[in-house]
């Protein structure tokens, strides 16, 4: 299978930092993939030169054919990439509802197929999105009412509503709760397939919920690549982030 996402032999420095260095990573359409590794690691670098924030000193970045390492950001977001950061972003001043119909009127496409077919942005499509991530209760509630994990939700629905098949998440689960963890794990388990999700996590428990494939980022390298259990086995990527529990162990 042709991958859908790929980084070929890509390099990014800064201030004389070398954070990326030869990074490789072939991502299939409608694949999960998790990227985990130590702090500095370049993760997180990773999805700033799939998104435009950041651009690369050397290689390619090719999603769906089209080579982003040049384009602009907004370019990146209509060709169907969309990232969540760290913090989330949020109209807080708007209800659910709005920022919905907000992120819903940018874009027809994938999203029109599959939440509204029938009533247009501002009928039952909406409705079903909040239901697929758990916000159809709080559709009128300001976003700054909302707790930790359902602004993190409210934010993925905002992807989907803007035709994002390519979802990049960063960090989903800090700061939630054990269930609103499990919760988010449920969220992205129903995405895959459907889209192709680049999930970056420290979060052991979730990783091993959600990934199919693993890939272990160290010093701005590809350290290895696998199943949950392949890396657990791995014993470099115990040596420099597992330590000896292992992804079972967390």
């Amino acid at each position: 299978m042709s991958a859908h996402l790929e980084l070929s032999d890509i390099r990014v420095s800064f201030n004389g930092f070398l954070a990326v260095n030869g990074l490789n990573l072939s991502i299939s359409k409608g694949e999960l993939r998790c990227l985990i590794g130590p702090n500095g690691a370049g993760k997180t670098t990773a999805l700033d030169l799939i998104c435009g924030k950041t651009r690369p000193d050397g290689g390619s970045v090719r999603y769906a054919g089209q080579e982003l390492s040049h384009m602009e950001e907004h370019l990146i977001a209509r060709a169907g990439v969309g990232r969540k950061f760290q913090v989330p972003s949020v109209f807080r001043q708007l209800s659910v509802r709005d920022n919905l119909e907000v992120a819903m009127c940018r874009h027809t496409g994938v999203f029109a197929t599959l939440f509204r077919p029938a009533r247009g942005r501002n009928g039952e499509g909406l409705e079903t999105l909040a239901e697929f991530v758990g916000l159809a209760d709080a559709l009128e509630e300001p976003a700054a009412n909302l707790s930790h994990g359902q602004t993190q939700w409210l934010e993925i629905a905002l992807l989907l509503a803007q035709d994002s098949e390519l979802i990049l998440l960063d960090e989903p689960t800090a700061g939630m709760t054990q269930q609103e963890t499990v919760k988010t794990a449920d969220i992205c388990n129903r995405l895959k397939g459907k889209h192709t999700i680049v999930v970056v996590e420290h979060d052991m428990g979730f990783v091993r919920e959600i990934g199919d494939v693993i890939s272990v980022m160290h010093q701005g390298q590809l350290l290895a690549e696998g199943t949950v259990r392949e890396v657990s086995q791995h014993e470099k990527v115990r040596e420099v982030y597992l330590g000896s529990m292992g992804i079972g162990g967390a």
